[in-house]
């Protein structure tokens, strides 16, 4: 197999293994690796070998999802049904399916709470427009499969995204009324197991008490309060209690503390807006419903705080959106184990309530490593030589040329002895006494190469120029190693003729890069469509 393919080969298998987990396996790793039942947590504060793990069948198990707020016309002021809208919707309704079917139904919960804003326009969407919003909130959390939901209870909580503040709802009534037909009241009290849940309509709590709008609110509180408390309660609002600014959140915030900040309509001084309920307000749920928890969302982010009431310090736990598209790079949601047992109603009321905080696939920084992964097949592709990078063979080249530069300058010290000698020449004399004797004499001029006979002549001793001619190509090919086996790499290098072909290089590359990539495209496009569109039907 040559090198290109190899290479080809391998980035396939990683686009694969990169598809396959962030499409699929990085929304399975909550309910297998790092989320669990809080009751069957080891660090649980309640008794877990008693009521934990011996009796898991004591606890009721919710989970608490918040802010979903599909996107629609108002969100990122794109015309309506264009392209760049209908490709954002996707891939967030896309992301919120997984995130429910893959991450939470795992946990096989008994109940299922909503915290609001469901919607992102909500007041502003005209009949046909909302109920289009309402399908497709449907399909993504299942709500229509009664399979799912036969031995599941669902609660509701209105957000402002859905009604809007008092502002809104006494000049537009008619969206409260649409609201409540589908989801029921926006105020109520139900029991999960032996706790008793309260929620309210935040977002009138703050308003005239005297207007119809309020008093149904604060109707629900004073009938909470007027009853015997026999369980312990838990208080849920879409928004979250006063907190005084720059309240630390905790070690899961990602997001800066967001303070608080109230504007009121120029028409009727209503409130339009807030982030969090009125400190007035707040301590008078506290005092009257008297929760052991409490649970919010509005805030998109992660944030646990604890008040202060009559009846002793109260946990607040604003649980982040599920979405990724609503300024929380780590979407969450959060399990509760709920006491079922009486067992529980002569300890501490804290532990009738356990939770858990569980995130869910980061969707930003997987579609970052998406193109970060395409720019280094790129680069990968172009780049590579065409010999690979096979350091044996580049070796033995290089001790191939060592040998010969060590053999040649072991001939040269050789003749070195040699060089006194040759610009001399010797002569035979006959003595008197009749024997002969060599003298040497030193030539005026010295011996010059002659062309004729094609030589070099050193004393006696002859080296031929086609020897040398040898010698020197050996040493030439020698030394051009290094730089041949860099020349796709640095053009420059290339002889004259050679960098009349770098066109022809680029084109090669350019061809082979489209070739290889087609290859690895044709394997892991239609594994990417397989498991958009594998999540996105009905199940």
């Amino acid at each position: 197999m040559k090198e290109h393919e190899k290479l080809t080969l391998v980035l396939c298998l990683i686009w694969t293994a990169t598809i396959l987990y962030g499409e699929m396996f990085s929304f399975l790793m909550p309910s297998l690796f790092s989320c669990s039942w809080p009751h069957l947590s080891p660090s649980s504060t309640s008794n877990s070998s008693m009521n934990g793990r011996l009796y898991a069948g004591d606890y009721v198990k919710v989970v608490v999802i918040a802010d979903p707020q599909i996107m629609d016309k108002t969100s990122l002021h794109l015309p309506p049904k264009s392209l760049a809208l209908e490709i954002v919707q996707f891939y967030t309704d896309l992301y919120m399916r997984r995130a429910f079917f893959s991450s939470v139904l795992p946990f096989k919960p008994d109940v299922i709470l909503f915290l609001g804003d469901y919607f992102d326009g909500g007041p502003y969407l005209s009949d046909e427009e909302w109920q289009e919003s309402l399908s497709r909130l449907k399909h993504m959390f299942g709500l229509n499969t009664e399979e799912i939901y036969s031995s599941i209870k669902v609660y509701h909580l209105p957000g402002n995204h859905d009604i809007g503040y008092v502002s809104l709802q006494s000049h537009k009534p008619e969206v409260a009324r649409r609201y409540e037909k589908e989801f029921g009241s926006r105020n109520h009290r139900f029991m999960v197991g032996k706790v008793e849940f309260v929620a309210v309509d935040a977002q009138t709590l703050d308003s005239n008490r005297q207007g119809s709008v309020a008093s149904t609110s604060w109707d629900l509180v004073s009938n909470v309060s007027s009853d015997r408390q026999l369980h312990p309660r838990v208080l849920l609002t879409h928004i979250p209690l006063y907190r005084r600014d720059w309240t630390d959140c905790g070690p899961h915030r990602s997001s800066p503390i967001i303070n608080q900040r109230i504007l009121h309509d120029i028409r009727d001084q209503e409130i339009r807006y807030q982030n969090y309920i009125t400190e007035e307000s707040s301590s008078q749920l506290l005092s009257l419903i008297k929760p052991v928890l409490v649970l919010s969302g509005h805030d998109h982010d992660q944030c646990t705080v604890t008040h202060e009431s009559e009846s002793g310090t109260v946990t607040e736990h604003t649980v982040g959106t599920i979405s990724w598209q609503q300024g929380n790079l780590y979407p969450s949601f959060m399990l509760l184990s709920v006491s079922n047992s009486s067992l529980l109603d002569t300890s501490s009321p804290e532990e009738a309530v356990l939770t858990h905080l569980c995130f869910l696939p980061m969707q930003t920084h997987i579609y970052i490593w998406y193109l970060i992964l395409f720019v280094l097949t790129i680069l990968a592709l172009l780049l590579w030589p065409t010999s690979g990078l096979s350091f044996c063979h580049h070796f033995g080249d290089m001790m191939k040329c060592v040998r010969k530069s060590i053999s040649l300058n072991i001939f040269r010290d050789g003749t070195k002895e040699k060089n006194e000698d040759e610009n001399c020449e010797y002569e035979m004399i006959w003595g008197a006494d009749g024997s002969m004797h060599v003298v040497k004499k030193v030539l005026t001029k010295p011996v010059t190469n002659t062309s004729d006979k094609g030589s070099v002549e050193r004393g006696n001793a002859v080296m031929r120029a086609t020897a040398k001619k040898n010698v020197n190509q050996e040493t030439e090919v020698c030394l051009s190693v290094d730089a041949n086996a860099d020349a796709e790499v640095d053009p420059k290098r290339l002889p004259p003729r050679a960098n009349k072909s770098k066109a022809k290089i680029i084109i090669q590359r350019l061809v082979r890069t489209f070739r290889m990539l087609t290859l690895i495209a044709a394997v892991n496009i239609p594994l990417y469509m397989m498991m958009l569109f594998k999540d996105w039907i009905d199940k």
